[in-house]
């Protein structure tokens, strides 16, 4: 059985949780390279371009949009539970499916943590960074800086010592909520990474607040202002880098952290512990339930 998750050119936090996760709650060898049947776990990976003859087993997975929705129905699916009742609906699931993001599993493990600050950590979309300035912007908002790029263990160390998170990545924010430390969301500057967020905050019957985050750089600028979904080529990231761009790039950077200065005074968010606790437990019989089934499927088989 092979976890299949998003892996892009440059590792980001939300995929890269996979591996960290799954390869310490699954038993030894239970996961391997053999594709006839296949793993989900966290991510909007549920596509309909996975292969048909494989067996496909969802574990906290949720469908974003990002392809047609795939056809649940066809008897190569196996839905353990999936992120939130978005999903659910959109791929006529029962309702019962819908638990939480699998990154809650998170709960249930030991993991590196650092000394408690008072300091505001900002995390943004992976894609933002080579689309903005935002460490720049960080940087002179007095604000830490936390690059989804980084290895997991180092990014949760950043997010234990942060006292609030202001996070556009949404695993900033599943992980914050899930660890226990208050975070803000930002609405992301790219349109089409929004929807999937309010599956996950119904999942913990979350009203979510989303606050908007001013762009660092012309290239967001326009991005912000077209609503583009477009995937962009080399060419329009040379829009910051363009001699006449600099100055504004500039005024935006200082702009951009005049914003995560305002959003660092913003109410902070945390799911109820009993409703957290609760979808924990739950998510966690499940994968228990999924390991007791295959583990005896397997030993008749011999």
């Amino acid at each position: 059985m092979k976890l299949t998750y998003f892996q892009g050119k440059v590792p980001n936090f939300g995929d890269e949780l996979n591996p960290y996760i799954w390869n310490r709650i699954l038993p030894s060898q239970f996961l391997d390279e053999n594709e006839k049947e296949i793993f989900l776990g966290i991510g909007s990976i549920i596509w309909n371009n996975l292969p048909k003859t494989s067996i496909k087993h969802v574990m906290g997975s949720g469908f974003g949009g990002y392809t047609n929705a795939p056809d649940m129905h066809d008897g190569s699916w196996n839905v353990v539970f999936v992120r939130g009742p978005r999903t659910a609906a959109l791929l006529g699931l029962d309702p019962s499916k819908a638990i939480c993001d699998g990154a809650i599993l998170l709960r249930t493990m030991e993991f590196p943590r650092s000394a408690k600050t008072d300091r505001v950590a900002f995390i943004p979309h992976f894609h933002s960074i080579p689309r903005g300035f935002w460490q720049e912007a960080c940087k002179h908002a007095g604000i830490d800086f936390i690059d989804p790029r980084d290895p997991v263990d180092v990014v949760l160390s950043q997010m234990t010592a942060a006292k609030m998170v202001i996070t556009e990545a949404m695993h900033g924010a599943i992980v914050a909520d899930a660890i226990r430390v208050p975070w803000v969301a930002v609405q992301p500057i790219h349109s089409e990474n929004r929807m999937k967020w309010f599956d996950w905050a119904d999942s913990l019957d979350l009203p979510l607040r989303q606050h908007n985050l001013w762009p660092s750089s012309v290239f967001e600028t326009y991005l912000k202002i077209s609503g583009s979904k477009k995937n962009h080529g080399p060419r329009a990231y040379q829009l910051n880098k363009s001699i006449l761009a600099a100055p504004l790039n500039m005024v935006l950077v200082h702009t951009a952290a005049a914003r995560l200065q305002t959003l660092a005074k913003q109410e902070p968010q945390l799911s109820v512990d009993d409703k957290i606790a609760s979808l924990t437990d739950n998510a966690l019989n499940r994968v228990q339930d999924f390991v007791r089934e295959r583990t005896s499927i397997q030993i008749q088989a011999e």
